[in-house]
């Protein structure tokens, strides 16, 4: 019995201080904290640099010129029409019915081959 105490007795400090984890977690805890903010300002800095080096916006005088006459060409989209109902009120959802869930007639333009 004597050398279980005696066992015992000399295993207790050690438990103690395995069981005061706190500081190691703490210093754990303070260097993954700072290795994030050294990768956040390292990032910071990287995008910073990158920046930097990209060529300045144009100046007024270096933009490209306004062309003289319209370049966008106006199309017509096959699935609406133009009419409007006869007098003169807008359609509601309830009033489209099967609008627009035909096939599209085959483009004339193009020849099928």
């Amino acid at each position: 019995m004597d050398v279980l105490k005696a066992v015992n007795a000399v295993d207790a400090p050690a438990e103690v201080t395995l069981a005061d984890g706190t500081g190691a977690l703490g210093v754990f805890l303070g260097v993954v904290a700072l290795a994030v903010v050294a990768l956040l300002i390292g990032g910071f800095l990287l995008s910073k640099r990158k920046h930097d080096a990209e060529p300045p916006p144009p100046q007024p005088h270096e933009q490209p010129p306004k062309p003289e006459r319209r370049t966008h060409i106006e199309q017509t989209d096959p699935h609406s029409s133009d009419r409007f109902p006869e007098d003169g009120h807008a359609l509601s959802p309830y009033e489209l019915k099967d609008h627009g869930n035909g096939p599209l007639p085959p483009d004339e333009e193009q020849p099928r081959g």
